[in-house]
């Protein structure tokens, strides 16, 4: 065994931990999740896709900074190796559940302003441009906190007014079709 080995102490080594993952912290901050490229990304996410797995880089380095950290301060105050890595492990645990749930959290904030077809259906709008006797009018209707302007037709063909109140009954291609409710 090489020399220097023999006088690198445990604190040292546990210290070297926590700077590698600090470092593998920092690199996925500034350059994005290293790894996602490589592969599939099977452990980048769920395969349920509601967030961020626990085995995503950055949370994975917060555990090896976490385990090194507090291994090098367990050591520090004395604790032997296995002890120290037992706490370091049970904190680097602590800190990467901390993390995913806090990533769990930021992605189920996210919103989108995709309005399907099925979403329009059977939602109660108003006529904001009149719908003329076999003619084409305007209707709004709110889905979810979304306004959606569509272009209208009558279901039987008969005029309805501006303000009236509709349900919409079927979306075919860019319009939809209502009936007074």
């Amino acid at each position: 065994m090489p020399d220097f080995l023999t006088q690198v102490s445990a604190f040292t080594v546990f210290l070297c931990i926590a700077a590698l993952g600090f470092l593998f912290l920092l690199v996925s901050l500034v350059f994005g999740e290293v790894f996602e490229h490589l592969g599939d990304g099977a452990f980048e996410h769920d395969f349920d896709h509601s967030g961020p797995s626990f085995f995503s880089v950055r949370i994975l380095s917060v555990f090896v900074t976490a385990f090194g950290g507090f291994g090098a301060v367990g050591t520090h105050y004395g604790l032997p190796v296995p002890g120290a890595s037992a706490l370091g492990f049970g904190s680097g645990l602590l800190f990467a559940s901390i993390i995913f749930a806090f990533a769990r959290f930021l992605f189920s904030q996210q919103a989108t302003t995709e309005v399907r077809s099925s979403d329009i259906v059977g939602q109660t709008a108003w006529i904001v441009v009149s719908i003329p006797k076999g003619g084409v009018g305007q209707v709004r209707c709110r889905v979810g906190e979304e306004l959606i302007d569509k272009m209208a037709r009558s279901a039987d063909g008969s005029p309805i007014p501006e303000n009236a109140i509709v349900k919409v009954q079927d979306v075919v291609g860019e319009f939809v079709i209502v009936r007074p409710e």
